[in-house]
């Protein structure tokens, strides 16, 4: 039983259980329905080596790969079964208190509270600008996101550098930095002892169901994270996964995706806040935060319409009357719009 009174089935919702098969799908960050053509094709040419078990050339290759890509050494690399799998090994860093910057992915906070990790949240206020010295000088560890999910803030790096203290590990998710045109907050190349920056695959690559992701950080720290995992952490084609899209040519189409989905954005923000909407900006992920008065009810009626947005209410300092929607292209926002127009009480 855990030893705290928060709600654990509101820090493990995600969006996928918003989204029931067939409905348009508002309410997960994944980009695409499956990944590139290039990339299953790389994918399915490893499929005849699935018969053995993968080997540390491999996982030393997927790592240089990641290297080249950052800047940084092999040894400054550990590769994950998704970044979610970071989340659940920060408990051994073994933190005396952790701070959790909301609102914000919440799979941390549930991991450390799991692990019976005494956890402070510095609740952050609309604009949801993080001031450095909102977390408390005790916390050894802080977690926090950028771009944060689901404010759609991105914190600039100095403000990130600014939480650094003698004896304190940062936490950074980066899961979606790649969808950032230039990557200018990212501190992914930052080789400094005290900061760890966790890296996913899935939603720009689509591959949710592969489970890809990487860990950047001193040695002796990775080192801690790695402690006791099984052998064969990774599957063949996870590693292929990462190493592929790591390359250059897949570095240059992710930007370009970005900055299309940086347009796509902007004509979101527009035709919702015609519509009465308040989405908060300014917003670099590839999702907006809604505060909608009756947000519950419009969710519900979306989902009659076949439609899925995430509820906010499950991420700490957000309510019923918050929702988040993924950024979709334009005639997934006409049957979006159309859908709120029809949504009881709407002017």
């Amino acid at each position: 039983m855990p030893s705290d009174t928060v709600d654990h089935a509101l820090l493990r919702h995600h969006g996928d259980v918003d989204a029931r098969p067939g409905m348009l799908d508002f309410a997960v960050n994944v980009q695409g329905s499956a990944p590139p053509p290039w990339l299953r094709e790389r994918l399915a040419a490893r499929l005849a080596d699935l018969g053995r078990y993968p080997s540390a050339a491999e996982d030393l290759a997927a790592r240089i790969a990641v290297t080249a890509r950052h800047g940084r050494r092999p040894d400054e690399v550990l590769l994950l079964a998704g970044a979610a799998e970071g989340f659940a090994l920060l408990p051994k860093l073994a933190p005396r208190l952790a701070a959790v910057v909301h609102p914000s992915f919440t799979e941390p906070e549930l991991a450390l509270r799991q692990a019976d990790v005494p956890v402070v949240r510095v609740l952050l206020e609309p604009p949801y600008i993080l001031d450095p010295s909102a977390v408390p000088d005790a916390a050894d560890l802080v977690v926090l996101g950028n771009p944060t999910n689901p404010t759609s803030v991105l914190h600039s790096a100095d403000t990130v550098r600014a939480l650094r203290r003698p004896g304190r590990v940062i936490v950074v998710d980066e899961a979606f930095a790649d969808a950032v045109p230039g990557e200018p907050e990212s501190l992914a190349a930052l080789a400094t002892p005290d900061v760890l920056v966790l890296r996913s695959l899935t939603k720009t690559w689509a591959l949710a169901g592969l489970r890809c992701g990487y860990a950047l950080g001193a040695p002796d720290l990775l080192a801690r994270l790695d402690h006791g995992r099984a052998h064969w952490p990774l599957g063949a084609l996870q590693l292929e996964a990462i190493a592929a899209t790591a390359e250059p040519a897949a570095v240059a189409e992710s930007q370009r995706h970005a900055t299309a989905l940086a347009a796509a954005r902007a004509a979101m923000i527009e035709r919702l806040t015609d519509l009465g909407l308040h989405v908060h900006t300014p917003a670099r992920g590839p999702f907006l935060l809604l505060h909608v008065p009756g947000g519950e009810v419009l969710r519900k009626h979306l989902a009659e319409q076949g439609i899925a947005v995430r509820r906010a209410d499950t991420f700490p300092g957000l309510g019923p009357d918050h929702l988040r929607v993924a950024v979709r292209d334009e005639a997934a926002v006409d049957r979006l719009c159309a859908a709120i127009r029809t949504a009881p009480g709407f002017p």
